[in-house]
This record gives C-alpha cells, structure tokens and sequence, in this order.
C-alpha cells in the first residue's frame, strides 16, 4: 500500500460502504446493474464514496455486497486505483442497514469505522469529520442535513449539540436535520444493533440502533453538513446529482471537433468525435462516443461508446453503448441504460420522457 496513512496503523479507522440494496427504485436499469455502479457524470456513484473515504486517510475499507457481487467486484477490484485495500463482505438478503453492520462486525471489531452508504453524494469534504470523530472520541457521530420535506427521512432531535432522539419518517417532525447516509461509530455499536427489533419492514434500522446508543447513555455527536446531499435512489435525485457534480466541470477536449460549436464547460474525451453538432455545456462526452447533427444541452452525460445522431438530448444520463438515431423531439430529464437503441421509426414525435433499461430498444412514433 502507498505510505503510512492516517487510517493505517494499530486502532486506525476502517470504512464501511453498504452496496448490497436492490435498487427497486431505479428498475429497470437495476435489474441488470447494481444502483451504486450507475454513473453521475460519467462516474459510478460508488466511486465518489471510495474516494471520499480515501481522502480521509482510510486504507482499510469494507464493502458489503449482495445479489450484484460480482459486477461491484469487476468494477471496484482489490481498490488499488485509490491507494485503499477493499474486503468484500456478503450480506445473505438486505435487511436493513443495523444488520448490515453486525454482519461487518468480524471485519470492523476494535477499529472505529465510517460507514458509507454507496449510494449518497455529499459535497462537504469527509476527512475533517473524520479527524474530528478520531480526536474526540464520541461513540456515534452523525451527518445531518436541512430538507424541506423532513417528514420523508429519519429526523434526528438535538439538545446541548448532543442527539437526543432519532423519528423515522415523523409525521410531526421535531426538526428540519434528516440523516444523511454517513455514519461514524466505535464499536458499540455492534451491541446497540444486536438489542433491537426488526422494524415494521422486518429489517435492523441503523436509527433504532443509534437511539439504542442513546438510550443507553452514549455519545451520539451531529454534524449539520453544508451544501448539497443527494441520496441518488430515485430518478430526479439521480439526474439532480449528475447536474450538481457537471457543474462543478472545467472544459477539456481531448477528443476530435469538427464543425461544431461547444458553448460553456464542455468534456470531450479522448477517441469521442463531435461533428456538426451544439454541445452547450455543462456537459460530458465518453471516451470513444461519437455525436453527429445532432444537440446535447445542459447537464448531460453522454457515456462511453455512445452515437448521437440527429438527436437532441438535455439534462440526461445515457450509459455506454446506446444508440439515439434521428429522434424527432428532444429527450430530456432521462436516464438511458446500456445498449439501448433509441431511434424514430415513422411520425415525426413532439417530447419524450424515458427510463429505460438495459439493452432495451424502442422504436418512437
């Protein structure tokens, strides 16, 4: 491993990313690909997670797997491309996030650990948390986040900058925090988790256990993070999460412009030709993909191997090798899975809203 890192050594911290879930959510794509693998700006959400850990100075990190194990091993490997070491953790069925952690407690026994779910996105940089959480020592540490709709998460209760309650989903929120998917704990957690009853879903809520810490007279510390959060689970979450992270693009072109206009902060990478086309940016072409008369607008990402002709397509996501050919009106606010053939077969068409799976093909009229 590189260097001597502050996750390493005797008692450093170890992380924890849950990317067991299904993903019911986001079907079709996840019925042949795992949720934490759907890429916001050509990037697996996944890997925003590795590297949030890995900047932080963990080099020892968990993941827990499920049915889609072997694609998330395929895509993540033994984690050296971000200086980490990764064990891979099978959960049997995903029955909630406390049972994820008994499940891990070989693995994470005697080492604080963050656990990460491998679906979020959060802007604020994680390390300083994670320095604080190994300096001061709370039992539990938590990232809370102000929402407007409070009464859809869990809403955590504070008093004296201490937790005092935990409500899932209350119908009379007590705050604005929601809990963000980021914990940090020591290992009492593990006795907390194994305290508790299955919820109504029959699964270990990870805030049943946080309370159970609570309850029993731990240390339960909040974090209220700045910024943007995402919990990409759903559609509009998903494509608002790949809007936020384009936006952060600086132009580079590394791949072939012919005849075209590209307006704003534009990626064009390396084997990917624009020809005869409008790319208004903030926007992101794939290696080897291929955009021809065709319009790409705003907050698009356009993954690898992917051929746009005659096409307009805005504040989108198409993952590698689909094909959009001659589609009479502009595709917007979709997510467009890999191999998909999208192409207009007869009357000319006015708007499309699209969710398609993988290797689907749908002829437009």
């Amino acid at each position: 491993m590189p260097g001597e890192a502050a996750g390493e050594g005797e008692g450093g911290m170890r992380g924890l990313i849950l990317s067991g879930g299904r993903g019911t959510r986001l079907r079709p794509i996840t019925y042949t690909s795992a949720k934490q693998l759907v890429p916001v700006a050509n990037k697996p959400i996944l890997f925003y997670g590795l590297e949030a850990l890995a900047a932080s100075g963990v080099r020892e990190i968990g993941i827990v797997v499920g049915d889609t194990h072997r694609e998330i091993r395929d895509a993540v490997g033994d984690g050296g491309r971000w200086g980490v070491r990764v064990t891979y953790i099978p959960q049997a069925a995903p029955l909630g996030l406390a049972h994820a952690v008994l499940t891990a407690e070989e693995y994470l026994r005697g080492r604080p650990f963050v656990m990460y779910l491998g679906d979020n996105l959060i802007r604020e940089p994680l390390a300083p948390l994670v320095a604080r959480f190994r300096a001061e020592r709370p039992n539990a540490q938590i990232l809370l986040a102000k929402v407007p709709n409070p009464q859809d998460f869990g809403v955590a209760e504070l008093r004296d900058g201490r937790v005092v309650r935990l409500v899932e989903k209350p119908a009379h929120p007590p705050s604005d925090l929601a809990l963000v998917g980021i914990y940090m704990f020591d290992d009492h957690v593990f006795d907390a988790a194994r305290a508790i009853a299955p919820s109504w879903r029959g699964e270990l809520e990870i805030t049943d256990a946080i309370q159970r810490l609570i309850d029993d007279g731990r240390t339960v510390r909040p974090h209220v993070i700045e910024g943007w959060w995402k919990d990409t689970g759903k559609l509009e979450d998903l494509l608002e999460a790949n809007r936020i992270i384009l936006d952060t693009l600086e132009t580079r072109l590394d791949g072939v412009v012919e005849d075209s206009e590209l307006t704003g902060r534009v990626v064009v990478e390396a084997e990917a030709k624009v020809v005869r086309s409008h790319v208004r940016g903030p926007a992101i072409i794939g290696r080897g993909a291929v955009i021809e008369n065709a319009y790409i607008g705003p907050f698009t990402a356009i993954g690898d191997a992917v051929a746009v002709r005659g096409s307009e397509i805005e504040h989108s996501i198409v993952l590698e090798g689909s094909a959009i050919t001659d589609v009479g009106g502009r595709i917007e606010n979709s997510l467009i899975g890999r191999n998909v053939t999208v192409y207009r077969a007869a009357s000319k068409p006015r708007a499309y809203n699209l969710m398609l799976g993988d290797r689907s093909q749908v002829g437009l009229q």
